[in-house]
C-alpha cells in the first residue's frame, strides 16, 4: 500500500497563524443561532473557527480523514467543517445514491466560495449555480455526447502522436505527470478554442495552474496563500480568455459566411437560448474555465496513475500491449484513430477503470440542502452543505474485495455494484465530460504502449495530495522502445 503523503503545506501555515485571531473575533462577534439546534443533526466536529477541519483534511488525506471520521462517528453520514462552511459528509453506497437521486429535490448544486471566486467574474460569484450559464446551457451536454465527440479522435490521436514523437521519443527517461499534463492542456486549447502557439497555450496554463493548485485551499486571501494565489491566477485566466472570445466574436462578425462552429468557441458564440438570447462573453468564459478545469486536471491525473500502474504492473501491461497492437496492426502507415478502434480497447478501458478506483482524480461533489432532510436517521437542516467522497466505496473491503489489489476484472461483465464507483459522479448530474475523458485516455494509452514499454525508476515514489492525487516526483519512468 502506498504512502500519501502532504506537500505545499507552506500556504496553510498562515491559517495556522491566523487562528487565535479568528477565535478571539469568533467569540466576540458571535451571536445565539438556534437554527438546528433541536434537530438531531450528524454527529461531528466543526473544527477550528473559519477554517474548520480544512487543515486536518489537507494533512490527513481525503481517504484518511474519512476513514477516521466514519469510525469515530458513524459510517452513513458525519458532520465537519471545510473550505469555511458546515457540511454532512455522505458515505457508502446508501449515500452516494440518496444523493444522486434527490437533486432538485432535496439539494442543489452547490461550490465553494473558494472555488467561485477563483474560477469565476465577480459578477457570478454571489449567483446560485443554476444562473451561472455553464451549468444551466442544455447544449454543454450536447457536445460532450459520444456522436458529437467522434470527431475529435483523430485530432486527440495526431497530436498524442506529435506530442509522444517530440517529447517523449528519442529520450529515455520523461516524467509522466508534467508531460500528460501539457498533453491535455495542448490538447484542451485545441478542441475548445484551436488555439495552437505554444507561446499562447504555455502562459495560459502557467495561470491555470495557479487556479487548480489553490482553488481548494482554505479561503484567506492573504499573500502567499495558495487561496490567494488561486485568486490572481483566476483573474489572469479571465483577462486571457476575453481577448480570446472577444477577438473570435470580431473574427466571426466580419466574416458572417465563414461563422460557422469550427470549436466550441465558435459554437457558443453561435448558440441561443429559448429566448433566442445569445450567451454573454463572460458566460462563454465560465463555460470554457469550466471544461479547462475538468479536462486538464483531472483527465491528467488519470492518464498519470493508468500510465503509473502499467509501469508497475507487467503482466497488466502485457495485456494492455496485445490489445492496442491488434488495432495497430490493422492500421496503414499514417492512419489515424476512428471511434470503432477506440471501441475495441475493452481491456484497456477496464485497466484505465481500476486506476480510477484507486487514485481517483475528483474526490467527490458538494450540494446545499434546499429543505430539511433525514437520512440514516439523522436531520440535515435547510442550508448546510453535503459533500459525497470517491474514498467512502472505492476501496472499502464491503463493496470492492480485497481493495488493495490492481485487478482489472472488476468491471467484466456487469461491472461493480451500483452506487460503488463513482470517479464521475452520478444522477443527473454526472461529470458530462465522461465519454471526453475516456476517449483521451485511451487514444494516450495507445499512443505510448505501442511504442514503449515502461519501467517505474522509483518503487517507492510517494503520492501526495493537492486536489488530485500527485506523484512526488512527476512520476519518471524509463522508455523502452520496441523493437521494430
Amino acid at each position: 500500500m502506498e504512502t500519501l503523503v502532504i506537500s505545499s503545506f507552506l500556504p496553510y501555515m498562515l491559517s495556522l497563524l491566523i487562528i487565535p485571531i479568528s477565535l478571539s473575533l469568533f467569540l466576540i462577534l458571535r451571536k445565539p443561532n438556534a437554527e438546528g439546534s433541536n434537530l438531531n443533526v450528524p454527529p461531528g466536529s466543526s473544527g477550528w473557527p473559519l477554517v474548520g477541519e480544512s487543515i486536518k483534511f489537507a494533512l490527513a488525506g481525503p481517504q484518511e480523514f474519512i476513514k477516521e471520521r466514519t469510525k469515530k462517528y458513524s459510517p452513513d453520514v458525519f458532520q465537519t467543517s471545510l473550505l469555511g462552511e458546515k457540511m454532512a459528509v455522505f458515505c457508502g453506497a446508501q449515500g452516494n445514491k440518496f444523493l444522486f437521486t434527490n437533486e432538485s429535490k432535496l439539494l442543489t448544486s452547490w461550490w465553494p466560495q473558494s472555488m467561485k471566486k477563483a474560477l469565476l467574474f465577480p459578477e457570478f460569484v454571489e449567483a446560485s449555480l443554476k444562473e451561472v450559464s455553464a451549468l444551466k446551457r442544455s447544449f454543454m451536454h450536447d457536445i460532450l455526447k459520444p456522436e458529437a465527440l467522434k470527431q475529435y479522435i483523430p485530432v486527440m490521436d495526431l497530436m498524442a502522436r506529435d506530442h509522444v514523437d517530440s517529447e517523449w521519443a528519442g529520450t529515455e527517461v520523461v516524467k509522466v505527470f508534467p508531460m500528460s499534463k501539457k498533453y491535455t492542456f495542448d490538447l484542451a486549447c485545441r478542441l475548445f478554442m484551436s488555439i495552437v502557439d505554444a507561446e499562447h497555450v504555455t502562459r495560459l496554463a502557467k495561470h491555470f495552474t495557479l487556479v487548480t493548485s489553490g482553488m481548494f485551499s482554505v479561503p484567506i486571501d492573504l499573500p502567499g496563500t495558495a487561496y490567494n494565489g488561486a485568486i490572481k491566477g483566476g483573474r489572469l485566466v479571465r483577462k486571457e480568455l476575453m481577448k480570446i472570445i472577444t477577438a473570435r466574436k470580431r473574427e466571426m462578425l466580419e466574416n458572417e459566411s465563414e461563422a460557422t462552429a469550427r470549436d466550441l468557441l465558435s459554437r457558443m458564440l453561435l448558440v441561443t437560448d429559448e429566448n433566442g438570447e445569445c450567451m454573454s462573453e463572460m458566460e462563454i468564459s465560465n463555460n470554457i474555465i469550466g471544461l479547462l478545469v475538468a479536462s486538464y486536471e483531472t483527465t491528467s491525473t488519470a492518464v498519470t496513475f493508468v500510465l503509473k500502474y502499467l509501469a508497475e504492473l507487467p503482466h497488466i501491461y502485457n495485456k494492455v500491449y496485445e490489445e492496442q497492437m491488434e488495432i495497430a496492426k490493422t492500421k496503414a502507415a499514417g492512419e489515424l484513430l476512428t471511434w470503432e478502434d477506440v471501441q475495441k480497447m475493452k481491456y484497456s478501458w477496464n485497466v484505465a477503470c481500476e486506476s480510477l478506483r484507486l487514485a481517483p482524480p475528483g474526490q467527490g461533489a458538494f450540494r446545499e440542502a434546499v429543505t430539511d432532510f433525514t437520512f440514516a436517521g439523522y436531520t440535515i437542516p435547510k442550508g448546510w452543505k453535503t459533500f459525497w467522497m470517491v474514498h467512502t466505496t472505492h476501496k472499502n473491503p464491503k463493496y470492492f474485495a480485497d481493495p488493495e489489489t490492481f485487478d482489472p476484472s472488476r468491471f467484466q461483465g456487469s461491472g461493480p455494484a451500483p452506487y460503488t464507483f463513482v470517479p464521475f459522479g452520478g444522477g443527473p448530474r454526472m461529470c458530462p465530460g465522461k465519454e471526453y475523458a475516456r476517449l483521451e485516455i485511451l487514444v494516450f494509452i495507445y499512443n505510448v504502449v505501442t511504442r514503449f514499454k515502461l519501467e517505474k525508476l522509483n518503487p517507492q515514489e510517494k503520492i501526495v495530495f493537492h486536489a488530485s492525487p500527485v506523484p512526488m516526483e512527476g512520476l519518471p519512468v524509463r522508455l523502452i522502445p520496441h523493437q521494430t
